[in-house]
């Protein structure tokens, strides 16, 4: 299961989870990045998508955003427009392992590297580091929050470099991949959900179009390369502008039951 980025569209990937569970089929592997890490490291720790969702049903705006105001008042200077503590927090409140090593499934977490511009595997098949401070990195997303540190570099999120990072299924013996596509993509539809400040909103749509490419690129050299495991691709939702749009995390969680349930038909 490789489950991308997307803030509150990562719900998505819990109803999927649970659709393959009603549909009788276990994952072997987790594999996530930005919110998606979360997500993914919290399935691994063994805990039903339903328990999870009630908690992610629970975040508010107000838990993940708030304002850097002393770096604000540096203007451009400042390392990011929102403090890093609050989504580490809420990382904690979500996940209850605190290392890789205490999930029950193994899980693979992705970031780009600040100062080489490197997606970083932790976890199963890649370097072992605190798990909070993973997925705090993961989840770094600029210009909203700064880099995080782990293992003495810091890190951006992951979704910068791979927003479906399929990448990392590569080699994992198993029937098929099934992969999320939650982030940004050029299929999006409809009015914005939530407006930025035109600063951040620039930045959001330049880095959105760029993940979009990235993703397409991807999925095409996964077709292209032989001797690879089935794809299953879910494109579950195509909202616009709706990394934070917390008060929906229910009805992705739905759709994404849904589209797992019509490609588990199909495949019958």
């Amino acid at each position: 299961m490789v489950l991308g980025g997307g803030g509150a569209k990562t719900a998505a990937h819990l109803g999927a989870a649970r659709a393959l569970r009603d549909a009788g089929i276990t994952p072997i592997h987790w594999i996530g990045t930005s919110m998606g890490a979360v997500i993914a490291a919290a399935l691994a720790s063994g805990e039903a998508p339903e328990s999870i969702l009630e908690r992610v049903a629970a975040i508010r705006r107000a838990d993940v955003l708030r304002p850097n105001w002393t770096g604000l008042l540096r203007g451009i200077w400042s390392p990011a427009v929102m403090q890093a503590k609050p989504i580490r927090r809420l990382i904690e409140r979500l996940v209850p392992a605190r290392s890789f090593a205490e999930l029950a499934t193994p899980c693979t977490v992705t970031a780009v590297e600040v100062a080489t511009g490197r997606e970083v595997a932790f976890g199963s098949g890649g370097e072992d580091a605190p798990l909070v401070d993973v997925l705090a990195a993961a989840c770094a997303l600029p210009p909203y929050f700064p880099p995080a540190a782990v293992n003495g570099r810091t890190f951006y999120d992951g979704g910068l470099r791979s927003p479906v990072p399929i990448g990392q299924a590569v080699g994992i013996d198993c029937t098929f991949v099934v992969a999320i596509h939650t982030a940004p993509g050029f299929d999006e539809t409809g009015k914005s959900l939530e407006v930025p400040p035109p600063l951040v909103a620039a930045a959001d749509t330049a880095i959105g179009w760029l993940m979009a490419g990235a993703v397409e690129l991807q999925r095409e050299r996964w077709d292209r390369t032989p001797g690879r495991p089935p794809l299953i691709w879910l494109r579950p939702t195509a909202d616009r502008g709706a990394m934070f749009a917390a008060s929906r995390t229910a009805g992705y969680a739905a759709d994404g039951y849904r589209a797992m349930m019509q490609v588990l038909e199909e495949m019958k």
